[in-house]
């Protein structure tokens, strides 16, 4: 089993930004893959950005293309998405996400978190 907590959720203006965080505790050699996703009010959830753990390939929404960017720090078992210039159709709950295998924007992730709420105002 993986747990995930994710962090850093907040209400922001349009054009801020914000620096969320999923901290991985457990069997985290089943994280290969270490994706968010994103799921609005009224909307399916979606991909927003993955990241291969091992050697750091990065996989990115063409929606979020530029503004947004994944990272991790193995040492500390901890994923981040820095979301920058942040429009209100960003507003979203922000969830971590984790595999073994598979492709990394596929939504059938094995572990999830419970979720981060990012707000942006207009």
């Amino acid at each position: 089993q993986v747990q995930l907590v994710e962090s850093g959720g907040g209400l922001v203006q349009a054009g801020g930004s914000l620096r969320l965080s999923c901290a991985a505790s457990g069997r985290t050699f089943l994280s290969y893959y270490m994706g968010w996703f994103r799921q609005a009010p009224g909307k399916e959830r979606e991909f927003v950005a993955a990241i291969r753990r091992s050697v750091g390939n990065t996989y990115y929404a063409d929606s979020v293309k530029g503004r947004f960017t994944i990272s991790r720090d193995n040492g500390e078992n901890t994923v981040y998405l820095q979301v920058n210039s942040l429009k209100p159709e960003d507003t979203a709950v922000y969830y971590c996400a984790s595999r073994l295998a598979g492709v990394p924007y596929a939504s059938d992730y094995d572990y999830w978190g419970q979720g981060t709420q990012v707000t942006v105002s207009s």
